[in-house]
């Protein structure tokens, strides 16, 4: 297996000169991305059709964003993304429909080795992180490798989420927990 098949499997590898090669392409899409305004809505476009493995419809990502390949995002349909946004795609990053994204929401999916000989030999494992369907990140929530955030979940301000959270409920903290489920009582009757 190639360092850069390794990586999108899970496995432990070396982050070389191909995988920065791709990272040098990413960021220029995403930098030029960065300099665009809000009447720039048709080479937003452009940029992220290139940029992304898949975006759906009415996807709004405010500047500024980094990436490091892009080709690993999937993004849903009726998505925002607020300013700051962090995603670390060295694997696969899905986010689903009708997800709200706060500032500063990063979502890592790469990890150093943990062994320190292993880390200063530049061991890197990386695991995938999927966002589901009507999730609400609030600001500056970090969200690591191998996370799944279930449908109509909320992840409060500033949390760290390093496990699961299920379907449903209020979760926050660090590291992140849930709180309470979701129920009728927090409709707001409109």
């Amino acid at each position: 297996m190639t360092e850069w098949e390794k990586s999108q499997s899970g496995k432990p590898h070396v982050y070389n000169d191909e995988m920065g090669k791709m990272h040098k392409e990413a960021k220029k899409l995403y930098q030029e991305y960065n300099k665009t305004t809000d009447e720039d809505e048709v080479h937003r476009e452009e940029i992220l059709s290139k940029l992304l493995k898949k975006k759906g419809k009415n996807v709004w990502i405010e500047p500024t964003l980094h990436c490091e390949f892009g080709s690993n995002i999937t993004i849903g349909n009726d998505v925002f993304i607020n300013c700051n946004c962090i995603l670390m795609d060295n694997t696969e990053i899905v986010i689903g429909d009708n997800v709200l994204f706060g500032p500063n929401v990063c979502l890592y999916t790469a990890n150093h080795a943990f062994d320190p000989v292993e880390r200063a030999n530049a061991i890197c494992l990386n695991k995938p992180i999927h966002i589901g369907n009507r999730v609400w990140l609030s600001g500056d929530v970090k969200v690591v490798g191998g996370v799944k955030i279930g449908d109509d979940s909320i992840i409060g301000a500033g949390s760290v989420v390093i496990h699961d959270i299920p379907s449903g409920v209020i979760a926050a903290g660090n590291p992140c927990r849930v709180i309470r489920e979701i129920t009728e009582k927090d409709k707001t009757g409109c």
